[in-house]
């Protein structure tokens, strides 16, 4: 891949994380009492370690199992945020057992 095109992607991929991290800090604030902002804020996750993945580490060209093990761990964190923001007292109280 010539540089300068490698150049335009990563530029183009910095851009738009900084344009989701603005937009998950504006819903933050605009929208901090609603039920729906955690599967908001873990489409962002998921969608900026995606981005991550592809442009930065360049996951596609990697080994399947490795870009099958990189997909899995991005997945986790949304999840996780997922399950503590819906059920987070029932987790605590798992954990505390």
């Amino acid at each position: 891949m010539p540089t300068k095109d490698h150049f335009a992607l990563i530029t183009t991929a910095w851009l738009a994380l900084v344009a989701l991290t603005l937009a998950s800090l504006g819903l933050g604030e605009w929208f901090r009492d609603v039920s729906w902002l955690p599967l908001v804020v873990a489409a962002i996750m998921w969608i900026k370690g995606a981005v991550i993945a592809r442009c930065f580490i360049e996951a596609h060209v990697a080994h399947p199992f490795i870009a099958r093990v990189l997909k899995v761990f991005i997945a986790v964190s949304p999840i996780a945020l997922i399950i503590t923001a819906f059920f987070g007292s029932t987790v605590a109280r798992w954990a505390s057992v």
